[in-house]
């Protein structure tokens, strides 16, 4: 019996109707496609809120997908449950209503291989959106690929480490992991844009360290931060130490309400 990981926030984060989300995302990526290459891609940063707020900040990122990458890695942090450790799911598949995306379980029995942080489970997957709301671009972009649902249930730095280093092991070339993280929550505009622009400055200089000690001492916010320091570490290791950022915003960019924002950046590591 195939254990397949049902859609939780189709029709609120994305449309539940698979033709209009395919438009949607089409939309996004088509009002931000570039002419820019960056190779070798090792992943991208991309946000996860609701497509209203986030989708075309994450379409900035999405587009630096030039190739059919047959696996792609998701790093996300965990909103909805506490748990000790970082959880592969352990099923067969994510679906969405744009179909159903198989996991590649060779990519997770490395990972979990001697590992004591990481392991197989459906911890953090029951109803988290970081991971969700990244497979229709993918389904857009790829075809016949393979996911890796990560999920951070704790981010301290020796279970990030841990798993900077993993990823080392089975990052290739047909391979692009995705750091799923928004920035600040429910400042105002000018004190959200402080706080994200340390965040925006430390991916550009591509200073891992200077980012974590950053989140550590509370001087920016970044929900999948630790996710984002997994990614540009590992890359560190593979000496693709090149970074961009593409796009930074916030949700009052479309509400036009700035009393309250959330803030969003997509970025390319590379090199």
């Amino acid at each position: 019996m195939e254990t397949i990981r049902q859609p939780a926030v189709a029709g609120m984060f994305y449309p539940s109707s698979p033709s209009q989300l395919k438009d949607q995302v089409n939309l996004f990526l088509d009002s931000t496609k570039t002419d820019e290459t960056y190779e070798p891609l090792m992943g991208i940063v991309a946000p996860h809120a609701g497509y209203l707020y986030s989708g075309k900040t994450a379409a900035y990122a999405y587009n630096t997908l030039k190739k059919n990458y047959t696996t792609a890695i998701i790093l996300s942090p965990s909103h909805r449950e506490y748990f000790p450790g970082i959880s592969i799911y352990n099923g067969e598949a994510y679906k969405t209503p744009l179909g159903t995306v198989p996991v590649n379980k060779l990519v997770r029995e490395k990972l979990i291989f001697n590992s004591s942080c990481i392991f197989g489970g459906q911890d953090g997957h029951r109803n988290e959106h970081a991971v969700e709301v990244h497979l229709p671009f993918l389904q857009v972009l790829l075809k016949d690929f393979t996911i890796v649902p990560i999920v951070l249930g704790d981010q301290r730095a020796s279970f990030v480490d841990e798993l900077a280093y993993k990823l080392t092991d089975v990052a290739d070339e047909n391979t692009v992991i995705i750091a799923s993280s928004d920035l600040s929550h429910f400042f105002p505009k000018e004190a959200a844009n402080l706080l994200d622009e340390r965040i925006e400055n430390n991916i550009a200089a591509f200073n891992y360290d200077g980012l974590r000690a950053d989140l550590e001492a509370g001087r920016c916010e970044a929900c999948g931060g630790g996710a984002i320091v997994a990614l540009m570490k590992a890359a560190s290791l593979l000496q693709r130490t090149k970074s961009k950022v593409l796009a930074r915003t916030n949700s009052g960019d479309i509400t036009g309400d700035y009393s309250e924002v959330v803030g969003y950046l997509s970025a390319v590591i590379y090199g």
